[in-house]
């Protein structure tokens, strides 16, 4: 019997209807009308196919920013990749034509930062974790209980101190951070079977708690009690499904992003490490660019940083309200309950002295950036 192809499903469409249209006015034009939702629209579609070879044709320089992520994340993950397009092409009057390869179409993670620090792309996003092998200064992000709170993140990111003592020690590497990007702290989620939600680090005793490669996350973890478990990120939906791993540790925004909906059973914000992005640049290519469009750009990752800002609580809300349709429960712990985990695993601990030292520089450069994270700066960002 032929199928009804009426009936066929939305997603089916819009994906053979991508293909259609890459094939024909290419990939980006593609990208672009998925992103502004008018696949489906012939007439739209050449209007943006013309205006994507209008732009490229006009600009005196092309710059490919790749990600990890589909374009219609940020209403769920606030990478904000579309954004960041328009406002460099915009902000740099068009001098600068943007083409995106997104959805890990030329990698993901550590071998993104990888093809940015060779100069193979311009730029890219990546977890600051995933970044910190190749610039390790930024993995004092991850030390527990300083700037895991969005706030905080902010304030330290944006500081004089940070821009003064964190950048300069990036750039030595070949990279020009754009901007970073906010997305929320990291979580405890647990695995349906297991009892939960999990209010304070005792319950953490025993758990098999599945880490990316940051020893410092692995060092975190077993200070709460846990069994570190080391799990390449592709294949942590099917360790925690099968109970290779109990639990882990990403937002609430990118458990849904991922995947993680119907293997989890409950999800605590203990707020101790940021679940961040960044956009690094390529930082010979950046300062071979002439001042008015170095500045241009400059003024784009700024303006896409705030956008990311007022995204974050619905994109938040988004991922939140599509995990509770598999009944994963939320919990905040009390102030007392916060407490405790501070105590167990927080920065103030002996036993992150040496990283601090290693990463910072010195005791004293790590305080100056504490002190930043404490201090409001310009910029305000929506607390879970």
């Amino acid at each position: 019997m032929a199928r009804n192809r009426n009936s066929e499903h939305p997603e089916s469409l819009e994906r053979r209807r991508f293909l259609e249209l890459s094939g024909k006015f290419g990939f980006t034009t593609a990208v672009v009308a998925a992103g502004a939702g008018t696949l489906l629209s012939g007439e739209a579609v050449a209007r943006t196919a013309n205006e994507e070879k209008q732009r490229k044709k006009a600009a005196k320089y092309t710059m490919i920013i790749a990600t990890a992520y589909v374009l219609g994340a940020s209403r769920s993950y606030p990478i904000m990749q579309l954004d960041l397009k328009e406002n460099i092409q915009n902000l740099t009057n068009g001098q600068v034509y943007v083409k995106l390869a997104p959805a890990g179409q030329l990698g993901a993670g550590g071998a993104l930062a990888q093809k940015v620090q060779a100069g193979t792309i311009q730029a890219a996003q990546h977890s600051l974790s995933n970044f910190a092998p190749y610039a390790p200064t930024v993995d004092l992000i991850n030390i527990p209980y300083w700037c895991g709170e969005n706030q905080k993140f902010i304030n330290l990111v944006n500081s004089d101190a940070w821009k003064q003592e964190v950048n300069p020690k990036v750039e030595a590497k070949g990279f020009k951070p754009l901007w970073y990007v906010c997305i929320d702290p990291r979580v405890v989620a647990v695995r349906q079977g297991m009892e939960g939600p999990i209010k304070t680090p005792d319950q953490m005793e025993g758990i098999k708690f599945r880490v990316p490669g940051s020893k410092i996350l692995q060092q975190f973890y077993r200070l709460l009690g846990a069994n570190p478990t080391p799990v390449a990120w592709g294949e942590t939906p099917s360790a925690i499904k099968q109970g290779v791993a109990d639990a882990l540790d990403p937002s609430v925004e990118a458990l849904n992003v991922f995947g993680f909906k119907d293997v989890l059973s409950s999800v605590t914000f203990i707020r101790s490490v940021p679940d961040a992005q960044v956009y690094s640049c390529n930082l010979e290519w950046f300062n071979g660019l002439p001042l008015d469009i170095r500045e241009g750009i400059d003024f784009a990752a700024e303006v896409t940083s705030q956008q990311n800002l007022a995204k974050v609580p619905a994109a938040r809300g988004y991922a939140m309200a599509e995990l509770a349709k598999n009944d994963i429960k939320f919990y905040s712990p009390t102030a007392d309950e916060m407490a405790q985990w501070v105590a167990k695993g927080g920065h103030q601990l002996p036993q992150w002295d040496s990283f601090k030292k290693e990463l910072a520089g010195s005791m004293a450069t790590f305080d100056k950036l504490l002190e930043a994270a404490n201090t409001q700066g310009k910029y305000y960002v929506h607390d879970v």
